[in-house]
């Protein structure tokens, strides 16, 4: 086993090292500074590195703003209700003022100077800097407990829940609680979300009518008052199928006449098949369409008549939805100066609504295809050009991608793979 070396003999060694390198090297040259001179080097030496503090800052400030215009935040439009988040601000403001000016400080953090003075009048202890309801001796006019705690109970009180809001206000008034107006009411009621006990009871309205299986199953008949340009009326009636949703005869006179609901029945029958299935028409009760010469052109035609809401629960409501789209949709946006040009109008809308218009209950079927079981196919092809339209777009936007990119065959393709990042 070896014995560890003496100290005195490794630190000979190490110095008779160093004496042989001073002596292959030489004594190197030695520079005397005067005071002076020592004391300009050092400072260039701060300079040097205070300019690269300096850089290096503005290079990190330079991005924080890009952060903060990308994400457009701002204080403009943001509220801060906790004390200490202004405080902060209060702080990082005063500690920036040395350096620069306030106006400037402000336009940097996007601060109104009219908020920055109104958080440091607040920042004194008796106020405080969280958010609180305005001093009322600031604004002497505003309701006060008392008054906003009877708006509570009278809203509230299930014994005045027959009274709308409005007229509750004004209730208020004569009996003497309170004087406020119905706007005031409104708006504590929105803000303190007071929920009035007016909960609905009674049960809803039925959202979906009655509903044939097949074509002429069921008919719908009505009859809408069209005011034209020089205050005359015209009738229009009109038939329509309740499976296919398609117009089956129309007509428009100019009063109220019974003759021409025979008319349209008469027309609409001319469109049944022999041996087919008699429909039950559903009508209302109104004069036009319960009379003897309705009667005795339904018992000719073998139809059943059923008074909507009187025979059955269910409203005639799917021939008044097409009078609302035929005015809405059309008539209300033409002028409609004259018999003839009513006529016209109608007869324009009705063909479109039977072949061109797609009904929302079909999936892309008009009510003439559905009347005649045509087009048996169509909800597909719809659905295989609605793919084929996908599949092209993917193509169109992959080929105005970035010149750098490239897009593999597969994902040219359409499979739902990731182009290869550039």
């Amino acid at each position: 086993m070896v014995e560890p070396a003496e100290p005195t003999i490794i630190a000979s060694r190490r110095l008779r090292s160093t004496i042989k390198s001073w002596r292959r090297r030489g004594a190197p040259p030695v520079v005397t500074l005067a005071p002076e001179a020592r004391q300009q080097q050092d400072l260039a030496a701060t300079i040097a590195k205070l300019e690269n503090r300096v850089q290096i800052l503005a290079e990190v400030v330079r991005i924080l703003l890009a952060l903060i215009r990308a994400s457009g935040f701002t204080l403009a439009a943001q509220r801060l209700p906790e004390g200490a988040a202004k405080a902060g601000i209060l702080r990082a403001v005063a500690s920036a003022h040395v350096a620069l000016p306030l106006n400037t400080i402000l336009k940097i953090m996007g601060l109104s100077p009219s908020r920055y003075h109104a958080w440091r009048r607040r920042s004194v202890p008796t106020c405080g800097l969280d958010d609180r309801s305005s001093c009322p001796r600031s604004s002497p006019t505003q309701m006060t407990v008392d008054e906003i705690a009877s708006i509570k109970d009278l809203v509230l009180d299930p014994s005045n829940r027959h009274m709308p809001l409005g007229t509750l206000a004004r209730y208020a008034q004569r009996i003497g609680k309170v004087f406020a107006s119905a706007a005031t009411w409104a708006r504590l009621v929105r803000e303190r979300g007071w929920r009035r006990p007016r909960q609905r009871i009674h049960p809803q309205k039925p959202t979906v009518g009655i509903r044939a299986t097949r074509p002429n199953e069921l008919w719908h008949i009505d009859v809408s008052i069209i005011k034209l340009i020089d205050g005359t009326k015209a009738y229009i009636h009109a038939v329509i199928d309740n499976y296919s949703r398609k117009i089956l005869a129309w007509t428009i006179g100019a009063s109220l006449d019974p003759s021409a609901t025979c008319a349209v029945l008469i027309a609409a029958g001319k469109q049944l098949c022999s041996g087919a299935v008699t429909p039950t028409l559903m009508a209302d009760s109104g004069v036009e369409n319960v009379n003897a010469a309705v009667s005795a052109t339904l018992l000719e035609s073998g139809l059943r008549r059923v008074l909507a809401q009187v025979d059955v629960t269910e409203s005639n409501s799917m021939i008044e939805a097409f009078w609302r789209s035929l005015k809405h949709n059309w008539l209300y946006l033409n002028s409609l100066d004259s018999m003839e040009r009513l006529r016209s109008l109608v007869d324009f809308y009705v063909q479109a609504h039977n072949n061109q218009m797609p009904h929302p209950a079909f999936h892309g079927h008009t009510p003439d295809e559905i009347y005649a079981a045509s087009a048996p196919t169509l909800v597909q092809d719809l659905a295989d050009k609605q793919a084929d339209a996908r599949q092209s777009r993917l193509v169109a936007n992959c080929a105005l991608s970035c010149a750098r990119c490239t897009v593999s065959p597969v994902f040219s393709a359409g499979l739902h793979l990731h182009p290869p990042a550039s």
